[in-house]
């Protein structure tokens, strides 16, 4: 059996380089969304209110359910939790 080797979790997972861009964004946006709301410090109902979104749907995120957020959905959130979101595009290596 032939070793592969990834540069992240993702490019193994998924099907196409596409998909893992995606996933590997999504799951970057979702671990710094999940930290600041930690940081919070208060209530899950209160971090969902502050958020704009339901406290089952928070509990998604802080459960790291990155199938269940788009890329668009976390940007938003990351608006709503007062962090700035740049995208860096660069030619492949």
């Amino acid at each position: 059996m032939e070793r592969q080797s990834f540069s992240n979790v993702w490019d193994a997972l998924e099907n196409t380089p596409a998909e893992a861009a995606s996933m590997a964004m999504r799951s970057s946006l979702l671990i710094v969304i999940e930290q600041r709301v930690r940081s919070w410090q208060g209530t899950q109902a209160e971090a969902a209110r502050r958020l704009g979104i339901t406290q089952p749907r928070l509990n998604d995120l802080l459960r790291g359910r990155t199938t269940n957020f788009s890329l668009d959905t976390l940007i938003n959130l990351a608006g709503k939790a007062g962090l700035t979101v740049r995208l860096d595009i660069a030619e492949p290596a």
